[in-house]
């Protein structure tokens, strides 16, 4: 937002025609998106040593990356990442948006690189990322997590593994896609690719357990119709009465982290004719909780009348393994273990007895929700902390009857083992700290855990840390848009601001074209949310239209069905309102609520501070633009043009400047650039340039010019240096006089299209030396001619030499049409000015010699 602070909106997202991935899915159950990345991700985790993995893909409004697949890693400590900006300062958008391989080893390499990443996810872990690409567009990434202090990682290994496994993705997303209706071009290959569900959980191989009750099940392939005994319905959760036999109601029972498993040991059933030691988890409703039971799936298909495929199995209840519990109620510690998810799935008796609770009581659910005593975000950090960086943790824990509790938790791939002891709690000692080494073994290691929690502390720190880097209010409503739609799951958002008592939209994205128009310039005192929101300065919260249609009857709506109004307030002083919409009811937790408040006042911080710098901005633009020439001396016989862009960075003004002088014996064409990107920049310029109008105007030769601006310079002491290139040209004769100080060589084109760099010899930079000396280079330029002023913004571009800068330029000066110097010096400039971020002025100085 360059022009003014309610000027900018954010580009409409508008609806991709034709189905996406999503739709495809459910129209096609045996064609499943998953089904295309499982083997990939199973195989990348097994290659690499890894003991994690995730396959994140583009969201259709290509604004998100949507986790798709994840292995090994709980899905519920993820849910913070399930969707995240394309633009955000994290791993798995940087590898998506660089289309390039990357690999952290350990959290000391993501701090650096990823500060705000590791400060959500304290933990010790190594990842590496990999490009998911589909007919040479990126679709998505493939990650793996690995041990950061196990096993030291083979980084090429790593690396080749996660090449393969992107290989074996891209052919079969391919051969996905190509399946779709319409799909059959490469572009709109990859154009099909892409995810807006939930995460699909896929197993790990896991050896079997020997369980205690059996149900025997007939499974019928082909209609997905279920039968089973008595057993094998109470282990599923239903009674006979209220089963209909349906896949579906099956599904209904089953944990949706584990609904991949299932439907994957029917294709086994097909394939193999046999399934062995399928794992899922079914729920087990207890009051007005939902547990989890874990279950395996054994059986055979047999053929009967009419080729009729069915599976003759057994559903083993897995929560037993009598040979282990015997061995594991021998120990004299309480031994206990959660599935990946958290969720308790044994307890020995000991355990029982030191927590206080029956096993009935602690089956299936989370400790920490069982136990009050545990209920703290600092004991759930620490089942956090061993499942990601898949080392021991310990620490202590002081029960309700002041006893203290060790507790050191053993991770695994598909789950976690612990170990409760009593033990006589050292001086000083805190709940939650970590445990000291027993023994001396490394049975309880001793380093600290940061008791970080993730999920809504996520976005906050996600968004203080992208909001350091908005600039301009431009820059701030981009990065709020970026951050709280994916952030939250929202489609929409808009962003007011107050003036002249009314509000006035700044940014808006995911609306209905003009839906907007009628809210433009409503007054403080209108009955509408988002006024109410600011005036009150209460967020308000929405989760059904009914809800909001009864509070502001009359309110025109549109297709979403909740919506958030949050106030932006910047130091007790009333910025503006931020609305969201979500296309669903969305019920809004007291955690998601406090951090959208929280996240309200960041985006009023940022944007009063963006306004106040636009303002100065503007001023400075003001400034520079007076010091530039506005219009161009007529010469007989030349044809002049200048262009100039100002940097993307800072105060997005400099020093660069360009003149044409008519001089005593023709015409001065002049080029300039002071260091720096400031006011004081822009002030040396005009300073400089109005000494070179004088010396040059006086009649003063070129060699006296430099030389006296060089020492005016000097005088000055700014502690500033300029760079300058002035060649002096007698229209009549096309002879030339060229100076240069510093300032890269001008490129000249001949009439018969050849075009050449002018390496001329030149002194040091303006300011270095007072007593420097400047030679003359004589020149003749032939009618016809076209000669380039430029500076090295033009040429200079980061990663790259300023060689190729100048070559690539010169190519493009050869090969251009030379009619019109100003479509020329459009021409030339072009490339600069679609680069979004220039850390550098760009000035150009065209004549055409007739």
């Amino acid at each position: 937002m360059d022009q003014a602070a309610a000027e900018p909106r954010g580009e409409r997202s508008e609806g991709m025609p034709g189905r996406g991935a999503g739709e495809f899915r459910s129209a096609h159950p045996e064609g499943r998106l998953e089904d295309a990345l499982a083997a990939p991700v199973v195989a990348a985790i097994q290659d690499t040593g890894g003991y994690g993995g995730l396959v994140y893909l583009r969201s259709r409004d290509r604004r998100s990356l949507v986790l798709c697949v994840v292995s090994g890693v709980p899905r519920s400590l993820l849910r913070p990442w399930w969707r995240v900006p394309v633009g955000g300062a994290l791993p798995m958008s940087e590898a998506y948006r660089r289309g390039e391989y990357l690999w952290l080893p350990d959290e000391r390499a993501a701090m650096l690189r990823f500060p705000q990443f590791t400060a959500a996810l304290p933990y010790s872990f190594g990842h590496a990322y990999h490009p998911v690409r589909v007919g040479g567009e990126n679709v998505g990434v493939l990650a793996v997590l690995r041990s950061a202090t196990r096993d030291p990682a083979d980084e090429p290994t790593v690396r080749a593994a996660l090449r393969e496994a992107g290989r074996d993705m891209e052919e079969r997303l391919t051969e996905f896609a190509r399946r779709i209706p319409g799909r059959e071009g490469a572009d709109a290959v990859a154009y099909g690719i892409d995810y807006d569900d939930q995460p699909v959980n896929v197993r790990l191989p896991t050896p079997s357990v020997r369980a205690v009750e059996v149900g025997i099940i007939e499974w019928d392939l082909d209609s997905d119709r279920w039968s089973g005994d008595d057993d094998a319905l109470s282990l599923l959760g239903v009674s006979r009465e209220e089963f209909g036999g349906t896949m579906a109601e099956v599904e209904a029972r089953v944990s949706p982290d584990d609904l991949y498993e299932l439907r994957a040991s029917r294709r086994e059933a097909q394939e193999t004719g046999q399934v062995r030691a399928r794992h899922f988890r079914v729920m087990d409703e207890e009051d007005t909780r939902v547990r989890y039971r874990p279950l395996e799936l054994w059986g055979h298909v047999v053929r009967v009348e009419g080729a009729a495929r069915i599976l003759v199995g057994a559903l083993v209840d897995a929560a037993g393994g009598l040979t282990a519990a015997e061995a594991a109620e021998r120990l004299p510690d309480g031994l206990f273990s959660l599935d990946q998810d958290g969720r308790v799935i044994y307890a020995n008796r000991r355990c029982q007895e030191l927590l206080g609770s029956e096993l009935e009581q602690l089956l299936g659910h989370y400790p920490w929700e069982v136990l009050t005593w545990l209920h703290d975000p600092a004991y759930e950090d620490r089942y956090r902390a061993a499942m990601l960086s898949q080392e021991p943790v310990s620490y202590l824990v002081r029960d309700p009857d002041g006893v203290w509790l060790g507790f050191v938790l053993y991770p695994g791939v598909h789950g976690l083992t612990g170990r409760v002891f009593r033990t006589n709690a050292p001086a000083g000692a805190e709940p939650g700290r970590s445990l000291a080494p027993v023994g001396g073994g490394a049975e309880a290691p001793s380093e600290l855990v940061a008791p970080t929690r993730a999920g809504a502390l996520y976005h906050v720190v996600q968004m203080a840390s992208v909001l350091t880097e908005a600039v301009t209010v431009r820059d701030v409503c981009r990065a709020v848009a970026e951050q709280l739609l994916p952030g939250f799951g929202a489609q929409e958002i808009a962003l007011y601001t107050i003036r002249d008592g009314r509000m006035y939209l700044l940014w808006e994205s995911g609306y209905p074209e003009h839906f907007l128009d009628a809210f433009e310039g409503v007054p403080l005192d209108a009955n509408l949310p988002g006024v109410h929101a600011l005036t009150t300065r209460l967020p308000l919260f929405f989760e059904s239209p009914e809800a909001l249609v009864n509070a502001y009857p009359g309110l025109a709506l549109d297709r979403m069905r909740a919506w958030s109004f949050l106030p932006l307030i910047a130091s007790g002083h009333p910025v503006g309102s931020c609305i969201l919409g979500w296309s669903s009811p969305h019920r809004f937790t007291p955690e998601e609520r406090s951090a959208l408040t929280a996240l309200g006042g960041l985006a009023a911080q940022a944007m009063e501070r963006a306004r106040l710098y636009d303002a100065e901005s503007a001023v400075a633009r003001g400034l520079q633009e007076g010091l530039l020439p506005h219009r161009l001396p007529a010469i007989e016989r030349m044809r002049t043009t200048g262009r100039y862009l100002p940097g993307t960075q800072g105060m997005a003004i400099g020093g660069d400047w360009y003149d044409v002088i008519r001089t005593g014996r023709g015409v001065a064409l002049v080029i300039g650039d002071v260091e720096g990107h400031s006011v004081g920049a822009a002030a040396v310029m005009g300073q400089l340039r109005s000494a070179v109008h004088a010396f040059a105007a006086s009649g003063r030769p070129p060699q006296e010019v430099i030389t006296h601006t060089n020492q005016l310079l000097a005088e000055l002491e700014t502690d500033v240096f300029a760079t300058c290139c002035y060649v002096e040209l007698e229209p009549a004769t096309g002879r030339a006089l060229a100076v240069r100080a510093g300032h890269p060589p001008p490129l000249l084109r001949h009439p018969d299209r050849r075009t050449e760099s002018l390496d001329l010899p030149g002194g040091v930079m303006l300011g270095v030396q007072p007593d420097a000396v400047y030679p003359v280079t004589t020149l003749t330029l032939a009618p016809g001619s076209v000669l380039a002023l430029y500076t090295d913004g033009l040429v200079e571009t980061p990663g790259s030499d300023i060689e190729t800068g100048i070559e690539e330029v010169r190519l493009c000066l050869a090969h251009s049409r030379t009619d019109s110097v100003e479509e020329l010096a459009d021409q030339l400039i072009r490339t600069a000015r679609r680069t979004e971020d220039r850390p550098d002025d760009v000035a150009l100085l065209l004549t055409a010699y007739d």
